[in-house]
């Protein structure tokens, strides 16, 4: 039987390229997006079906849920992939905007695993695979917000993946590192040119920002995290953490691998910090 896999977030970057992978791998694909756009099909006009979700929007993700069932009869896989970011100084964030990222990057990935669940577990189990990031390893800082959402969803699906495998559910946490050139950044760019940065914060945010685009580690490879998506996607074993990109293979062996005082340390200096104490000594 041919496996179809729910994709959340495919209007462009990693969410589209992630449909395009699983049509060429031979799976029915339903990608959703807020607002639809049915170009994406036209490759695979067979096993493709794109459909409007919000994943903040409970009647939208239970219509898609039904609707993609009703095309392929069943769903085997969801990647929870849809969310947003903002680079901001966390004082000055408005509380709107903060809210916003928390419905949804948490909230979120709650709403359509709480609806499609019940369909998993009547079929069979399935598995799930929530996308965090490497910030949800180990923070950083501008990205409070963003790294406090990963942060939330890592643990909810570390949790989770003991308790659904009760069910035959596997939960699955993709990982990848920064890719400076996607949709997703510059997404994260321009809403972040609503948020103002309090002049006493302007030096440190301006020299951090700089330090972010000459970040001393490469960008995860889009392809190569859609692949690892995929290889969650077909691994049958209870492995819970996929890593995808140089800076997340790094940041996981600095949290797993060292001591607090070297990771510290070494996370202080890729990210710019340690040159900011340096040139504002006390």
């Amino acid at each position: 039987m041919t496996k179809t896999v729910l994709i959340t977030g495919c209007s462009s970057g990693l969410g589209k390229t992630t449909a395009m992978h699983f049509a060429a791998q031979g799976w029915n694909v339903i990608a959703t997006m807020r607002k639809p756009d049915q170009s994406l099909a036209a490759d695979y006009p067979d096993q493709m079906l794109v459909l409007p979700l919000d994943v903040t929007n409970a009647v939208s993700i239970e219509t898609a849920i039904a609707a993609g069932i009703g095309r392929f009869g069943h769903i085997d896989t969801v990647v929870n992939n849809a969310g947003i970011s903002v680079v901001s100084i966390f004082e000055a964030t408005a509380k709107e905007t903060i809210r916003g990222i928390f419905e949804a990057n948490v909230f979120g990935t709650m709403n359509v695993m709480q609806a499609v669940i019940p369909h998993l577990r009547d079929h069979g189990g399935g598995t799930i695979i929530n996308i965090t990031s490497g910030v949800g390893l180990a923070a950083v800082p501008l990205l409070a917000l963003y790294t406090a959402t990963k942060h939330a969803v890592e643990g909810l699906s570390e949790s989770l993946s003991y308790e659904l495998e009760s069910q035959n559910i596997l939960v699955k946490l993709v990982e990848p590192g920064a890719m400076r050139t996607t949709s997703f950044t510059a997404n994260t760019m321009a809403a972040s040119q609503a948020v103002s940065v309090p002049a006493t914060y302007k030096p440190y945010f301006d020299h951090m920002m700089q330090s972010m685009m000459n970040y001393p580690l490469p960008d995860a490879d889009e392809q190569q995290v859609v692949a690892t998506i995929y290889a969650a996607a077909t691994d049958p074993s209870h492995r819970l953490r996929y890593l995808a990109g140089p800076d997340t293979e790094e940041m996981a062996r600095l949290r797993w691998s060292t001591s607090e005082d070297e990771y510290l340390s070494t996370m202080n200096r890729l990210m710019g910090q340690t040159a900011w104490r340096d040139g504002n000594p006390g």
